[in-house]
């Protein structure tokens, strides 16, 4: 499966794993927004990007659909983990305005 979800007090963790392309995205989103339904005390969406191994415009649109759905319930999103290259990726489409992003390491 291409995303894990833990819980941990008011956090969601969503391991993200392989390819995010428009194949995957549907499965990873569907994924998480059961998640971030399902938990009431949660306060935080945690995209953890480092076992991501090639992302593109899906990525974005997963991270941008992700923000829409969790701020309807109330919820932020941070994202975390990632190569310089989807650093870059998302530095470049504006994501830091809706969350915040960080490097690996």
């Amino acid at each position: 499966m291409p995303v894990t979800i833990k819980r941990k007090n008011e956090y969601i963790f969503a391991y993200l794993k392989g390819e995010i392309d428009h194949h995957t995205a549907p499965e990873i989103r569907e994924t998480i927004d059961e998640a971030l339904s399902l938990s009431e005390t949660a306060e935080l969406l945690i995209l953890d990007f480092s076992e991501v191994s090639f992302m593109d415009s899906s990525g974005v649109g997963l991270v941008m659909g992700r923000y829409r759905y969790a701020t309807t319930l109330g919820k932020k999103i941070r994202v975390d983990n990632l190569d310089d290259r989807n650093y870059k990726i998302m530095q470049m489409s504006g994501i830091p305005r809706i969350a915040e992003i960080n490097r690996k390491g």
